[in-house]
């Protein structure tokens, strides 16, 4: 069966193309122009805090607790959280694949014809929700225990930055390049769960960096670089179906969408 771009999609697909095309030049530049990397440095915090939040919503999720949640300036990132069994696996492999999962939720919500907008101003709550709940209190409720207080403050201060900018960009400024700004952002978390991912297929196979692979290893006795290939496969499935929506779902658009075809 042959599938085709829906005619009311195409104008998505071209923004959509575009933050594509500036994406991979933001991620491929720095391999040539080292400073360059500091353009998107914001952007690899961003996917951090969602990857990490994976881990601590999973904890949740399934019975468990979370004591703290830690990015760093390295743009790792770690969450003490308890789970074994059957939890500590869901718990271990909610990070890549939340990062790929909000990709494609932006990306259907800018098919959908949603406010990008509003899109943005929720994306900067639910930063400063992770950062204030997991990132803030958490810590200060568990004494910081496994955490360092400069840890927790660049935690809380990066979290700050990035709700702040994702407002400021919301507040100031028009539909069209507040919705180019929404599909950049799910394209950048698309990239660098990819991206991660072959990180962590590195290090899986040449290093014994602990992983959260090497965390699904240990407690399943699968090798860490078949539960790299799983998570990839599983993220590439999301990007299909993603993708599939976007090309043919058709819908009534927003008062405030780029995409309003004036008749």
């Amino acid at each position: 069966m042959r599938y085709a771009v829906a005619p009311d999609a195409r104008p998505q697909l071209k923004l959509l193309a575009t933050a594509v095309g500036m994406s991979v030049a933001l991620w491929v530049v720095p391999l040539f122009v080292p400073f360059a990397a500091y353009v998107v440095y914001p952007l690899q915090l961003f996917a951090t805090f969602i990857h990490e939040a994976g881990h601590a919503i999973a904890a949740i999720l399934t019975g468990n607790s979370v004591s703290s949640l830690t990015v760093s300036p390295d743009t790792s990132g770690i969450v003490w959280a308890t789970g074994t069994g059957l939890a500590g696996l869901l718990i271990a492999s909610a990070g890549y694949l939340s990062t790929t999962a909000f990709g494609v939720i932006l990306i259907v919500w800018i098919r959908y014809g949603r406010s990008a907008k509003l899109g943005l101003l929720l994306s900067a709550g639910l930063i400063a929700l992770i950062t204030a709940l997991f990132g803030l209190l958490l810590p200060i409720v568990n004494f910081f225990d496994g955490v360092t207080i400069l840890s927790v403050g660049f935690t809380v201060l990066s979290g700050l930055v990035l709700s702040a900018s994702l407002v400021a960009i919301a507040w100031l400024s028009s539909a069209k390049w507040a919705s180019f700004a929404l599909a950049f952002l799910a394209v950048q978390c698309l990239l660098n769960a990819f991206f991660s991912m072959r990180d962590l297929f590195v290090a899986s196979t040449f290093s014994a960096q602990h992983t959260d692979a090497g965390t699904m290893a240990a407690s399943t006795g699968i090798p860490a670089i078949i539960w790299v290939l799983i998570w990839f496969a599983i993220s590439v499935v999301l990007m299909l179906v993603g993708f599939r929506v976007f090309a043919s779902r058709r819908t009534r658009l927003s008062d405030d969408s780029v995409f309003i075809n004036p008749s």
